[in-house]
């Protein structure tokens, strides 16, 4: 009872106003200040109406929402009043943040609080917003933990806006009552925001990364239209984990819908972790007093070594641009930085070192106006927050490429694949130019193709899973190996002859399709990025008669298991739906497969003999009938 009174008592002496508290401070000071929707509203307009009679002072400020700009008083007073440090990593294209690069200080989210706790970067203020006290003194700081918490720890002079408003979270989110020097009482709402809404590009990335984020996952994600979409595009997923810096309202949506578990993360099992709450009201009541959600300062929650720790840790950050090495820029917002702020290197490398982990990298294809390619040859005069080497995944609306280990030429082939096709070609022009790719190099149909996401299929086969798709001009060298690893009588079956070369004048027509007039499947078992090609089957168009020509070629150790009918199949509907009449086939009379593979189409097959190879051929509106099949 004696400890609860002493706390108590120290509570009232050290309540005061606002003015007050802010009168404590001394020119010339460092002074902190709690980020995002954490922010101390009430302590930083008195911070703002006594800034005329600073002078010296410097700000520490992470994510600013700006309500009350004292950037704008630093502009005015020339920093003669006050400065500000903004710990923030991005790109500053943004004419706002441009006019005011000069405070931005880049440095990873997971080294801040140790820059605080060592005294390096020494804090001589910090102004933060908790929760009113327990009954043992401890007051939370609430939805903003994230570098809070250090500079609590290690300011010289704490004051503390109490605010009823501020939900008590749980984890390592307290300060004592008897650590703090000054309490202001002052209840207003918190900071809230909504993230942008969500539109056809948004929707079209969120589905192509859904399909990389497997059941069991933890995922980390970012504060944007995409990466909403992206959590509505998981809402079918089982047993998800969370580990992130900022939690929002939408993966308390996952939550309260069963999408996320945390049942399966391998580290903090049960549990929801996160350094930051962003979002509405509702999102803030869920958060008070929830023993499912753990908050923690950003050296534990972007600590790679802690990430790497989680099952199947996939990291999801928006990017701004990206150049055709694999060079990452990011941007803030204008009203928040939320975007660019520099925990993405963190989650990138800890998710690539999680078991069976990955990093994706999520960007729009262009500007909103189409105008301007957001995959560019290289990046200029602007900053880089991931080195091409960290790059793994990236989406866009046009697709997911995998960009590890792979050599600059390839890295171009797959990202301009996922490239604005109105940009495509100047990028190829470009890159060559640049010597990044060889001059002979050409797109061919693929310049405009738009890769068919919904053809893909994915089976399993003796326990091995097998994914059939469209071919990628990627795909050029594995075709080629596929070629080369083919028995004799194979090749003698594919190519009615027997051929032991296979030139990329060869391979090229197999990539460079438009997926209309010409389309190839490709058979590929083993992981995303570097899949081997087990069978190919492709048809192309006879204009003159609106009929395409199909051929196939399957792997040993991968025949009888039903992988050629599927490529039949599939082709044979893509045609269809592309308007081409029906196919046609050429292969020798003993090549039994072939003629069985054809046949197995539930059309009626025609087939005439010319003296050295047999043709087949079928017409999409003739169908099969028991009274009417012709041989």
């Amino acid at each position: 009872m004696t400890r609860s009174l002493y706390w108590a008592d120290g509570y009232r002496e050290k309540l005061m106003t606002a003015a007050e508290a802010i009168n404590l401070i001394r020119p010339g000071k460092r002074v902190f200040i709690s980020s995002a929707c954490g922010e101390p509203q009430e302590l930083v307009r008195n911070l703002s109406e006594a800034a005329p009679r600073f002078n010296g002072l410097e700000i520490i400020r992470m994510m600013s929402r700006e309500t009350t700009s004292l950037s704008a008083i630093a502009d005015k007073t020339e920093d003669y009043n006050l400065t500000i440090r903004t710990l923030y990593l991005g790109s500053t294209e943004n004419e706002q943040i441009a006019r005011n690069m000069r405070f931005i200080t880049p440095v990873n989210m997971s080294e801040i609080p140790d820059l605080f706790l060592s005294r390096k970067l020494p804090l001589h203020v910090a102004l933060v917003q908790v929760s009113p006290p327990d009954d043992f003194g401890w007051m939370s700081l609430g939805i903003s933990v994230d570098v809070a918490l250090a500079a609590a720890q290690s300011a010289d002079l704490v004051i503390a806006q109490v605010n009823p408003m501020m939900p008590r979270t749980m984890g390592q989110s307290f300060i004592h009552v008897n650590n703090v020097h000054a309490i202001v009482e002052y209840t207003e709402p918190l900071l809230t925001t909504t993230m942008r809404g969500q539109n056809q590009v948004t929707d079209l990335i969120g589905r192509h990364i859904a399909r990389f984020v497997e059941d069991g996952s933890t995922i980390q994600i970012g504060l944007d239209a995409a990466s909403k979409a992206t959590v509505k595009a998981l809402a079918e997923k089982n047993d998800l984990g969370f580990h992130s810096q900022y939690i929002t309202d939408d993966v308390m949506h996952l939550f309260a819908s069963g999408v996320i578990t945390n049942r399966k993360k391998g580290l903090n099992n049960g549990k929801l972790v996160a350094s930051c709450g962003i979002g509405s009201s509702n999102l803030y009541e869920f958060l008070n007093d929830n023993p499912a959600v753990e908050f923690q300062p950003s050296n534990y929650v972007n600590d790679p070594f802690v990430i790497s720790q989680h099952n199947r840790m996939v990291s999801l950050n928006l990017a701004k641009s990206i150049d055709l090495t694999g060079q990452v820029a990011a941007e803030a917002s204008e009203h928040t930085f939320f975007a660019g702020v520099s925990g993405i290197p963190d989650f990138v490398r800890g998710a690539k070192r999680s078991k069976s982990g990955k990093s994706i990298i999520m960007l729009y294809s262009s500007s909103s106006d189409g105008k301007e390619s957001n995959i560019v040859t290289s990046l200029k005069d602007t900053t880089v927050v991931l080195p091409r080497a960290d790059t793994h995944y990236v989406a866009t609306e046009y697709g997911v490429v995998n960009l590890l280990g792979k050599s600059l030429q390839e890295r171009v082939l797959a990202l301009i694949q996922i490239a604005h096709p109105n940009h495509r070609e100047r990028l190829l022009d470009e890159a060559k130019e640049a010597r990044l790719i060889g001059r002979e190099r050409k797109l061919g149909e693929a310049i405009l193709g738009i890769y068919p996401v919904l053809l893909e299929e994915t089976i399993v086969r003796d326990g091995e899973e097998i994914t059939i798709r469209p071919s990628k001009p990627i795909d050029e060298r594995r075709i080629q190996e596929h070629y080369y690893n083919l028995e004799r009588s194979d090749i003698e079956r594919r190519f009615f002859q027997n051929r032991v070369s296979f030139g990329r004048n060869d391979v090229e027509p197999s990539t460079q399709v438009d997926y209309i007039k010409d389309l190839t499947f490709v058979a590929v078992v083993g992981e995303f990025g570097f899949g081997r090609v087990v069978g190919v089957g492709e048809y192309l168009l006879l204009v003159d008669s609106n009929i395409a020509e199909v051929a196939f070629s399957i792997s040993t150790g991968y025949q009888g298991k039903g992988i050629g009918s599927l490529l039949i199949r599939k082709l044979a509907r893509a045609a269809r739906d592309n308007g081409i009449s029906g196919l046609l086939a050429y292969t020798f009379p003993h090549n039994r497969g072939m003629i069985s593979l054809f046949k197995s189409l539930p059309y009626q097959v025609k087939t005439s003999f010319d003296g050295e190879s047999l043709k087949l051929s079928c017409r999409f509106d003739e169908m099969k009938d028991s009274d009417n099949i012709k041989g």
